[in-house]
């Protein structure tokens, strides 16, 4: 407990410090409103149910998008690895598209989706799907030869070689790739619920803004902070028990 008290320690510092400036008058209100303004207005969102309804309509259309770029950016990406005509085919696609900041789809994909749920998640997806698919790729192409050739040496067919020799010793590059992708989750959801968006927490962002409700925006913006931070602890508590087999 008390490590993780230590650990922790810097972030009470930045609240003081917060604090203390919003109080001092050095740097106004209207531009970092007070802590305890925030967390005040924090709890008056938590009790009207506009934080729940919000986040749980963010977070359903970001995990669809995720899962969708999960699977089809591990199809993409082992077939890339493994099928010389598939790679030659994609490869450059996916070269093409990867430095694009996918914000910058977000009036294409206003006009192609509208303002529905589909729009988010598309560009979620979109965002996601290429760091799936080339931690997919590097990890499935930096495999030990060797490893594949004891298993067929053993009688392993080549579809029990991929399953079962080639994704577990790809997994710690695949879930590097997945990390990555769990970060532009996040970010996309709140950017594009920014422009394209009836509800969600990007949209409560903006529309407090607009209002210049500046506490309760500072506090939809904790919100995302601190989702995203959980979410990436998560992601390491389960990637310490899926690698656990490491030395």
């Amino acid at each position: 407990m008390i490590r993780i008290a230590f650990r922790y320690a810097p972030l009470l510092l930045l609240g003081l410090v917060w604090e203390g400036l919003a109080r001092s008058g050095i740097v106004s209100e209207q531009m970092l409103p007070r802590l305890t303004s925030v967390l005040s207005a924090l709890n008056e969102l938590r009790l009207s149910g506009d934080l729940l309804s919000n986040a749980t309509a963010s977070l359903s259309r970001a995990a669809i998008g995720l899962g969708l770029a999960l699977m089809v950016g591990v199809v993409v990406g082992a077939g890339m690895a493994l099928v010389p005509w598939v790679h030659r085919g994609i490869d450059p696609i996916v070269q093409i598209f990867y430095p694009l900041p996918k914000s910058a789809l977000i009036p294409l994909v206003l006009v192609w989706f509208g303002l529905g749920d589909k729009s988010k998640t598309f560009l979620v997806f979109l965002g996601c799907l290429q760091p799936v698919i080339l931690a997919s790729y590097n990890g499935l192409r930096g495999v030990d030869k060797l490893l594949g050739w004891s298993a067929r040496s053993l009688g392993a067919s080549p579809l029990q070689v991929v399953a079962e020799v080639m994704f577990p010793a790809a997994l710690p590059q695949l879930l590097t790739g997945l990390r990555t992708a769990l970060a532009f989750m996040f970010l996309l959801m709140v950017s594009s619920e920014l422009v394209i968006a009836t509800n969600g927490l990007g949209y409560l962002i903006g529309n407090f803004g607009d209002q210049g409700s500046y506490p309760e925006m500072f506090a939809t913006i904790l919100v995302v902070t601190a989702m995203g931070f959980f979410a990436d602890r998560a992601f390491l508590m389960l990637s310490d028990r899926l690698l656990k087999w490491r030395p």
